[in-house]
């Protein structure tokens, strides 16, 4: 996150560490302003950079300036983990009077909440083109429903699921808004509700300008459907209505370095997919054709689409 130092990174890139390493930018925690910890969480990242944030402008400056930090550090992607893109319309002064409210120890109601929201995540978005990013939204979990387990163990520890968020709207708005503007950077959409399977799929249609190979992308099956017929499901919904060859393929998980291996299972499940396909007749029995297609989604169009 924008408080981190990203004092190993920098060790490791000094290094003679072979394997390149680089971090991913998460503002979560700036952007939840409904959240109890959300001041205490500014004042910690005023110690970091030792600066006052008491007004919208100087947090946008002071997040700005951690995403320099970042990318000077080799960062190159950001991501946000929320229940569904925020896309209100807003006037600048209604922003600046919500986040004084809060400095303030004032409460902030649920519209307040959602304009805001709206507002970061698109000036975040606008700095994240300017510095040639690639933004990725994680979307759809149900956070934190048992309380009695949450105070006891705190956050992330199990007690998360699948939410049943209306999705389409508000990111084609989202979307929209930045595209309108010519600013709107390579995209990677994840959803957690299988049932928004074909609702991403088309939805990156309406984005992808050829401007950029694959720029705006349906993520692989995340958490609760990263397993065989999650993974599965999105691949089909993909090929079905998007083009499954501009696809960036697997990810892993940044917390646990046991999702490693999950590289190689996803690529024997594609592999299947396609085996299946040309078995059936639905594909070409070319080798070297889809041959390419695979190490094109298991390796090549990651690399480029990064920069890697």
């Amino acid at each position: 996150g924008p408080t981190d130092s990203l004092v190993y990174h920098r060790k490791l890139s000094k290094s003679n560490f072979a394997t390149k390493v680089s971090t991913a930018f998460r503002p979560d925690p700036a952007v939840f302003i409904e959240a109890e910890s959300y001041n205490g969480y500014l004042d910690e990242l005023e110690g970091v950079m030792g600066i006052t944030i008491s007004s919208y402008d100087e947090l946008c400056d002071a997040l700005k300036n951690r995403i320099d930090y970042f990318n000077e550090n080799g960062c190159k992607l950001s991501d946000h983990g929320l229940e569904h893109i925020y896309a209100e319309d807003f006037n600048a002064s209604e922003i600046k009077l919500i986040f004084k409210k809060k400095r303030e120890g004032l409460n902030i109601t649920p519209d307040e909440t959602s304009k805001f929201k709206s507002a970061l995540l698109l000036f975040l978005s606008e700095t994240y083109h300017e510095f040639g990013w690639v933004q990725q939204f994680h979307l759809g979990a149900l956070r934190n429903n048992n309380s009695r387990m949450h105070q006891l163990l705190g956050p992330d520890t199990g007690w998360d699921s699948i939410g049943d968020y209306p999705q389409a709207q508000q990111l084609s708005k989202f979307l929209n808004k930045l595209d309108s503007k010519n600013v709107l950077t390579k995209t990677i959409i994840y959803n957690l509700n299988p049932s928004d399977n074909e609702v991403m799929a088309a939805m990156i249609g309406n984005f992808n300008d050829g401007s950029i190979k694959g720029k705006i992308q349906f993520g692989s099956g995340w958490w609760f459907l990263d397993q065989k017929d999650g993974i599965t499901q999105q691949l089909n919904a993909l090929s079905n209505i998007g083009l499954i060859s501009c696809f960036v393929g697997m990810l892993t998980d940044s917390r646990s370095f046991l999702s490693f291996p999950r590289h190689e299972y996803f690529r024997r499940i594609l592999c299947n997919l396609f085996g299946n396909d040309i078995k059936n007749g639905e594909l070409p029995n070319d080798m070297d054709w889809i041959g390419s297609l695979v190490k094109d989604i298991s390796y090549n169009n990651a690399k480029a689409y990064f920069n890697f």
